[in-house]
């Protein structure tokens, strides 16, 4: 009696499972995920430039007011020994001026002309010049820089006025002066304390600098 109790137990469980309905199972997909990227590292370039960019002429000349009186060509600009503290390849740039530099603000303009009193656009100028103390830096480029006059043929210079040292006891400030395609004029300014004919910087004291005039006139 037991067996045929558990015969028929065994036949209602095979028949139960069998009519079921199917079960599937359907793994969860896969979701490919990307990686976080590592920090991206910048282009490089093997030469890093900081300086800025000069200021443009004309708005330097209409914010500080400053208007050139017509040029006068008498003579050309005599050339002066170079001395020697030059140093080639400076910055090019139209301040000098350095944070917490001493000394006297001198904000020098002008033109660069020819022998027939006609402007001369993108020559090239450069000055350098010893600090308020009388020294040059000949290991970097301190109060040295180079530029270009604009379509006008002026320039400026923001520096200060140099000291005196014992060797030479009368400040002046070095250029180098090239027109566009001539040749170099080497040459030294002079203020009118310590003048020198046709080399001498005219002056007008504006209270927190000194404006400095002066008209280069080369052979082109």
């Amino acid at each position: 009696m037991r067996k045929m109790l558990g015969l028929l137990l065994a036949f209602s469980i095979l028949t139960s499972c069998a009519n079921s309905p199917e079960i599937t199972v359907t793994p969860p997909a896969l979701t490919a995920s990307t990686p976080e990227p590592d920090s991206v590292t910048p282009a490089f370039s093997d030469t890093v430039t900081l300086t800025a960019p000069p200021a443009a002429t004309d708005d330097f000349f209409t914010q500080m007011g400053i208007s050139l009186p017509a040029p006068i060509c008498t003579t050309l600009t005599q050339s002066q020994t170079e001395g020697p503290y030059y140093i080639p390849d400076t910055p090019e740039r139209h301040s000098l001026l350095e944070e917490g530099m001493p000394g006297t603000r001198l904000i020098l303009v002008g033109y660069v002309l020819d022998q027939n009193c006609q402007s001369l656009p993108n020559a090239w100028l450069d000055f350098w010049q010893a600090d308020s103390n009388g020294e040059y830096d000949n290991t970097d480029y301190s109060l040295r820089g180079h530029q270009f006059t604009d379509s006008q043929g002026r320039y400026y210079l923001e520096t200060i006025l140099p000291g005196l040292y014992a060797s030479r006891p009368i400040v002046h400030i070095h250029v180098k002066v090239r027109p566009e395609g001539g040749e170099v004029v080497t040459s030294q300014l002079y203020f009118p304390a310590q003048p020198m004919e046709g080399l001498t910087v005219q002056t007008e004291d504006k209270g927190d600098y000194l404006l400095g005039y002066f008209n280069f006139v080369v052979q082109r």
